[in-house]
């Protein structure tokens, strides 16, 4: 997400950062250079505007004129700005602090995602907040829509109330909340039905819902893709119901990330959390001091080290620790080592949350490296005996002839993925031999490949 902007912006950056100092007439071009990204990235005019003002306003100053990095500076405040824009310091969290249940209702147009989201803030709950969560389709409009929530429960691992046919969307939730009492749930999650576009009946019984489930929150679930007509659409919802927070899907296919800029101005409402692929647990708490990170290049790291503690299993890297430690690492351990990565998301994205390796993940992304490497690199180490995988010195010829037939590849990709492992199995001996004092003498480049390429 957000990668026109960024890379607009980063463009506008990298040219105030070489100039040895700055008078208003640079702050101006480079003010006018920003407005314009944000407009390709699809932000709402008035919201631009805005943005404009209050940049200009502290930058055109003693503070940045007499700076010693004057460009750094100006980076600096466009950075504090977005993160006022997006919503502030800290992710805006649910208010589930109340009597139980909580009732959180999701409403927002017809195939904005508002059902796969009530999944998936399902199964967040249910697993990390440890909530008893009861899932409700109030969506009498779509065919096979209660069924659909009813198998996403499923996945989740948590009920989802009995379907009744004939039932109106104020007879099952009353059912809903009832339920939820008796059985002693923390959370219902209330999925209400949509429409291809805003109109009185939808508005109508949106209303109708609130006023007899009085949920703690009305969340919005709107498809980021949609742009401008994502920001109408949050407009009209927060003028007809109020809204308390917003969930925009599809934040990972969208490269201008225009709507998260506008949102917050839009309705005064926090973008509480975004969908960032198809997967249940495709789900991220809305951080609007990392995400101006990412947009300014400066990474994420905070939230790449929360990834890879969600997503790589203690036993595993402990053990591999302890053989790393010994100097002894193996095919199995690399082979290891690839799906633990590929469970924490694509390689572009990763190294998206890096300072300054937004164009590296730009060219990571256009070669489609996540999809085709660590595939076939699998498939590569799937087809070697136990034997071999422990011992790669013992892969000749004809041992590599069987093994490309085997994984579907070539001689040549053997070679490859056998050129980077022993470079990596250099490395770790390096390490090992080097020790901690030997390692912080020398730097990294004691460990870099004595060879030159992969």
């Amino acid at each position: 997400m957000f990668e026109s902007l960024s890379n607009k912006l980063g463009q506008v950056f990298d040219r105030l950062r070489q100039r040895g100092t700055l008078n208003e007439t640079d702050i101006g071009e480079a003010l006018r250079e920003v407005r314009l990204a944000l407009l390709e990235a699809d932000v709402a005019l008035p919201v631009v505007k805005d943005f404009i003002a209050a940049v200009r306003e502290r930058a055109i100053g003693a503070e940045v004129i007499q700076s010693v990095t004057p460009g750094q500076q100006v980076i600096k405040i466009v950075h504090d700005v977005l993160v006022e824009k997006l919503g502030g310091e800290g992710a805006s969290g649910l208010a589930l602090d109340v009597a139980r249940p909580a009732v959180l209702m999701l409403v927002g147009l017809q195939g904005s995602g508002k059902t796969t989201t009530a999944g998936k803030l399902a199964l967040r709950l249910a697993s990390r907040e440890k909530k008893r969560v009861l899932l409700a389709s109030l969506d009498t409009q779509r065919p096979a829509a209660q069924l659909q929530l009813a198998k996403l429960a499923e996945a989740a691992g948590v009920p989802s109330l009995e379907i009744i046919p004939g039932q109106s969307p104020l007879e099952i939730a009353a059912r809903a909340l009832d339920e939820a009492r008796r059985g002693g749930f923390d959370v219902v999650i209330l999925d209400t039905a949509g429409r291809l576009a805003i109109d009185a009946a939808l508005m109508e019984e949106v209303k109708a819902l609130r006023e007899a489930s009085r949920p703690q929150e009305v969340l919005l679930v709107v498809d980021a893709m949609t742009g401008q007509d994502a920001v109408n659409t949050a407009r009209a919802f927060n003028e007809a119901v109020g809204v308390s927070g917003i969930v925009l899907t599809r934040m990972d296919g969208d490269a201008r990330g225009g709507a998260a800029l506008s949102m917050r101005a839009v309705t005064g409402a926090p973008i509480k959390f975004v969908g960032v692929g198809e997967k249940l647990e495709a789900l991220e708490p809305f951080h609007p001091e990392r995400v101006a990170s990412r947009i300014l290049g400066m990474g994420d790291v905070v939230g790449l080290v929360e990834r890879a503690a969600e997503t790589i299993e203690e036993e595993e890297a402990e053990r591999l620790a302890k053989k790393i430690a010994k100097g002894r690492f193996d095919l199995e351990d690399y082979a290891a080592q690839l799906r633990q990565i590929t469970k924490m998301g694509s390689l572009s994205s990763l190294i998206g949350m890096l300072p300054g390796a937004g164009k590296l993940a730009a060219q990571l992304d256009d070669a489609k490296i996540d999809k085709t490497v660590f595939k076939r690199q699998l498939a590569i180490i799937s087809s070697m005996t136990k034997e071999e995988r422990r011992h790669p010195d013992i892969i000749k010829a004809s041992r590599k002839r069987r093994i490309a037939a085997g994984s579907g590849t070539s001689v040549q990709d053997v070679n490859r993925l056998l050129r980077q492992f022993d470079d990596m199995a250099g490395m770790i001996k390096r390490m090992q031999k080097l020790g901690q004092k030997g390692l912080m003498r020398h730097g990294l480049s004691a460990l870099l490949p004595r060879r030159g390429g992969f």
